[in-house]
């Protein structure tokens, strides 16, 4: 990507916190709380809203949204109608894709300033049943979109936990690997969190109901004191025949929550007095067989590694999805030993 003065940077970032599933969020729809984040990264920036060129939002579980979950969130964050926006969907990876296609919309001059990033609210993802033709004869299920549209390989059929048995297969990674891996990583949030880290990307979400309102502010899922002998008891989740390694402790949670960030070019940037956060030197995309789907971010991580000129051990850190313990700890094998 170009650098110097035409490079992308990020100036704003922030979320909200980490609902935890039917917990503080869950009664919000998942374009209220991106909204929230949109405003507050205008209201830091000084950016009037008019100003924004579009939109872009990833998310998954968009079944009873309504129409363009994404242009919900800008209005209700005050950008008018005139400014476009738009939902991007490739399933994890949704919300930086929308980050990246920013980044691309600004190079090559179809827009200036952009607003990304992701939002989800899992806990009000609806069942649903198909009854356009009715149903002729004997009986007929809901489905959980969740399972359906967010966590169910749609050529194999396998739920994403098999996958993540498939990967830790394939590659090795025992259970004691993964609970220490998730173990250390549940350590690391819960520090973080009580040590304020996360205060200053925080936006804090304010949640009416018939008691009044109520203002969330800090993350439900860590879960503090999470030890490894605790985890260890727990038993597989996926595949029961004694054989499964991945479990609930060592597999990521179903969470509520949105996040954004404002990107332009560095020379706006200056012109606005922003400073900013970091700029955008390459990304990367691949595909892989979605039986083992968790090891993609491998080739990509390369890949992206390579667009910039740099070799592995030139980065300093390298922030992987944990959407399974068993995907972190085969990456890092595969990545990061050096």
């Amino acid at each position: 990507m170009d650098c110097g003065d035409e490079a992308v940077v990020f100036v704003a970032a922030a979320r909200t916190p980490v609902g935890s599933f039917n917990g503080a969020l869950s009664t919000l729809h998942a374009h209220e709380l991106a909204s929230v984040v949109i405003k507050e990264l205008l209201e830091r920036t000084k950016i009037d809203p008019k100003e924004v060129s579009e939109v872009i939002l990833g998310q998954v579980l968009t079944a009873g949204a309504g129409q363009n979950p994404a242009r919900q969130a800008s209005v209700g964050a005050g950008i008018p109608y005139v400014i476009p926006a738009w939902s991007c969907q490739i399933l994890c990876g949704s919300g930086l894709k929308a980050v990246c296609l920013g980044a691309q919309a600004i190079m090559t001059g179809d827009s200036s300033i952009v607003v990304a990033g992701g939002m989800e609210n899992m806990s009000k993802a609806p069942h649903v049943i198909h009854l356009r033709s009715g149903v002729k004869m004997g009986e007929t299920s809901l489905q959980d979109t969740i399972i359906v549209d967010g966590l169910t390989d749609a050529f194999h059929c396998y739920h994403m936990g098999i996958t993540a048995e498939n990967v830790a297969k394939q590659w090795e990674v025992t259970r004691k690997e993964q609970d220490q891996q998730a173990v250390m990583s549940q350590n690391k949030a819960e520090n973080a969190q009580k040590g304020g880290y996360f205060d200053k990307e925080i936006v804090p979400v304010v949640v009416p109901s018939r008691r009044g309102p109520t203002e969330v502010k800090a993350d439900e899922h860590p879960r503090h004191g999470c030890n490894l002998e605790t985890v260890a008891k727990l038993k597989p989740c996926f595949i029961t025949d004694g054989t499964g390694t991945v479990t609930a402790a060592n597999a990521s949670g179903i969470n509520d929550g949105a996040a954004a960030v404002i990107l332009m070019k560095k020379s706006e940037a200056v012109k606005r007095n922003l400073i900013p956060l970091a700029q955008i030197v390459s990304s990367a995309q691949v595909g892989v067989d979605p039986s083992v789907m968790g090891i993609a971010p491998v080739t990509a991580i390369k890949k992206a590694v390579e667009k910039a000129g740099w070799t592995l051990d030139q980065v300093d850190l390298y922030e992987i999805n944990e959407a399974f313990a068993a995907v972190g700890v085969a990456i890092t094998k595969e990545t990061c030993n050096n």
